[in-house]
């Protein structure tokens, strides 16, 4: 079966002005393959906030699909108990240090990872939901923000989420790649992601113009630089 992984800068429910679902959230739902899928909200990044879990529920609850939460502050093993019949994985952002902490800890990691590998889940995400699905990325996770080494590897490289929203991302992220300190990999704008089929980058999507994705690259020439090639994007209807 196809495998598809969908990693955001933002955007979505998440970051709508009155938390409404967005063409990004439709075209996860799509992604599915299901006319009524089960779609899990994981808000492990922050914190199992109630009011995150509340805008997902709303938001979710009107496209005609069944919900549920991964929670790990209570009902832990019930809930990842519940993963299992899960069709959509959609992770929140917050801190991906305590998100991945958390997931090795209750064994969240090893379901995704099986179910992910016989494509029977879709895992996407945005901000903290989505660097970890890398093996590396740019997080505010320890207070001041610094290139971190962490994530699933579940696709090759390293991410940079809200290069638009927040300044100081890019210029950390390129440093970063240039000295080193991260694998090259994609910095992704709010409202902006790539989507991932059996592993490869296919389609670089956005909900509105204006919003883009670049792949940036260590670059051979001796000294500080990269190479940053604007993909070409898709606009969600």
């Amino acid at each position: 079966m196809t495998r598809h992984i969908v990693a955001m800068g933002g955007g979505g429910f998440s970051m709508s002005q009155f938390g409404e679902p967005t063409a990004l959230d439709r075209y996860l739902i799509g992604l599915t393959g299901r006319a009524h899928p089960q779609v899990c909200f994981a808000p492990t990044a922050a914190g199992d906030d109630a009011g995150y879990i509340h805008r997902f529920l709303t938001a979710y609850g009107s496209l005609g699909v069944r919900t549920s939460v991964l929670t790990l502050w209570q009902d832990a093993a019930a809930s990842i108990d519940r993963l299992a019949e899960a069709d959509l994985l959609f992770v929140g952002g917050g801190s991906t240090v305590n998100l991945m902490a958390l997931w090795e800890a209750h064994g969240v990691t090893d379901v995704i990872r099986q179910r992910y590998g016989d494509g029977a889940l879709v895992l996407a995400g945005i901000s903290a939901g989505a660097c970890c699905w890398y093996t590396g990325c740019v997080t505010d996770s320890f207070g001041d923000l610094r290139p971190w080494l962490g994530g699933m590897g579940l696709v090759r490289g390293s991410f940079c989420p809200h290069l638009d929203g927040e300044p100081e991302r890019d210029p950390m992220f390129t440093a970063a790649i240039a000295a080193g300190d991260l694998p090259g990999g994609y910095a992704a704008d709010d409202g902006a992601g790539v989507h991932y089929v059996d592993g490869v980058p296919a389609h670089f999507i956005a909900e509105a113009e204006g919003h883009a994705v670049y792949r940036v690259l260590p670059n051979d020439v001796p000294g500080p630089t990269v190479i940053r090639e604007p993909q070409q994007m898709t606009l969600l209807a």
